[in-house]
């Protein structure tokens, strides 16, 4: 813990990107940190020969459909773990003995400042980011000739979360998903933010109101209060019976419905709390996560039997599955800079084929400085984001939870003066 304290020290005393004093700042130390532990898994690898480079292509800029709009751009989130780069069209390479970060910007044509305003140097490059050497893109191959690598290592594999193949360089241990401190610290901001987020929506809606305007509120305030330009995910706004669709909110259904009842809504999210809180008293460390989902299970069977909803006995229940009728998912995820993180299914990890099981993001037991989502639904979805630690875990997530607290919430939105609807101005 005293070299993660030194670490932390060095890390907020480096060049720093910022919103502003009142969000965080997040350190090029942490990029480079980043690189150096990837070094040590490479260069502990005998299958990599010394003088080895990491070539990475972050993400290129696009235009929607056959328009000349660009949407706002996300990199490549290995890209951004690496180098910290957000801006399209980079190359970045790592030299495997020396832990040497290179950036290779675009040049961009001197005519591109009239409406991107003045154009970086190499230099400002270099410092920005807080890599060892910057050089254009243009040049990357006179570059690497120079340099003279015995390989290079590109990415090339398969995502198991998503199913879909990324460019991955293949080496023991590129599934690891543990948190450093100055990770943490950064997840810890963004849980923060996105809560207060919440409790903002809280205090603000009331009968009348449309679900998109419900999202405008909170991302306002994850931009406005928190400097956090893009979401995770695109919003899932559901009132009433949208909130039992578990990815809503898309283009076919973008949170549109008028709130009706904001009582029930609420209530839902009372009665998933009592599903969370049996997860978050056990400990954590060392627990399979295929255990936690199974534990998940039987408290909502519980809750059903005691509603009256399920009759018969619990185990009997469980045999059959019958909790994956009412939970088709898996009780969370790994999080990181992607809402889904990678190292759910390394190397020797299988996944369950049985009804609800076979959906589980991961099957690994449970180790320090993982961090997850805890997502137990039953027709209804409640997220908490919780970060494994040597003694148990740490609630990342900070929104009110019992009926009490709710309660309060409400109260200090129904004291506010109401903000006025865009459909009442029109009358």
């Amino acid at each position: 813990m005293q070299n993660e304290s030194r670490k932390m020290a060095a890390y907020r005393a480096q060049p720093a990107f910022c919103r502003g004093d009142h969000t965080l700042t997040v350190s090029s130390e942490l990029f480079k940190y980043n690189r150096k532990r990837l070094c040590e898994r490479l260069q502990a690898n005998k299958d990599v020969p010394k003088g080895a480079i990491v070539l990475l292509q972050g993400g290129e800029s696009e235009t929607r459909h056959c328009s000349d709009h660009e949407p706002v751009f996300r990199q490549e989130s290995y890209f951004h773990w690496a180098f910290g780069v957000e801006e399209p069209d980079f190359y970045g390479a790592i030299e495997v003995d020396t832990g040497k970060g290179i950036i290779f910007p675009p040049k961009l044509p001197d005519s591109y400042a009239v409406w991107m305003g003045r154009l970086l140097g190499l230099e400002e490059f270099r410092d920005r980011y807080g890599v060892d050497e910057a050089f254009w893109a243009e040049d990357i191959l006179k570059v690497l000739k120079e340099k003279n690598p015995s390989t290079l290592l590109t990415l090339r594999g398969l995502n198991t979360d998503s199913g879909k193949y990324s460019r991955e360089a293949a080496f023991d241990g590129i599934s690891e998903v543990f948190k450093t401190d100055m990770e943490l610290e950064v997840l810890r901001y963004s849980n923060k933010i996105s809560s207060e987020g919440h409790i903002e929506v809280m205090k603000s809606i009331k009968p009348g109101m449309y679900e998109y305007q419900l999202e405008s509120l909170f991302k306002h305030y994850c931009y406005f209060m928190g400097g956090l330009r893009a979401g995770a995910y695109t919003c899932i706004c559901g009132s009433g019976d949208n909130g039992s669709i578990l990815h809503y909110g898309h283009a076919g259904a973008p949170n549109s419905k008028e709130v009706m009842d904001v009582y029930l809504t609420w209530e839902a999210s009372i009665i998933a709390t009592r599903l969370i809180s049996h997860v978050h008293s056990q400990p954590m460390e060392s627990v399979s996560w295929v255990d936690m989902h199974l534990l998940a299970d039987r408290v909502q069977l519980e809750a059903l039997k005691e509603l009256g909803l399920v009759k018969g006995d619990i185990d009997e229940m469980m045999k059959v599955r019958l909790g994956a009728v009412f939970m088709p998912h898996g009780l969370g995820h790994f999080l990181g800079i992607d809402t889904h993180d990678v190292g759910g299914y390394p190397q020797g990890c299988e996944r369950i084929d049985k009804p609800g099981l076979r959906s589980l993001r991961t099957v690994r037991t449970l180790e320090n400085r993982m961090v997850l989502t805890i997502e137990p639904g039953i027709y209804f979805i409640d997220v908490d984001d919780i970060a494994i630690t040597e003694d148990g875990m740490e609630l990342l997530t900070c929104v009110p939870r019992t009926v009490e607290e709710i309660e309060a919430i409400m109260e200090e939105g129904r004291r506010r003066p109401p903000m006025p609807l865009p459909q009442d101005m029109k009358k």
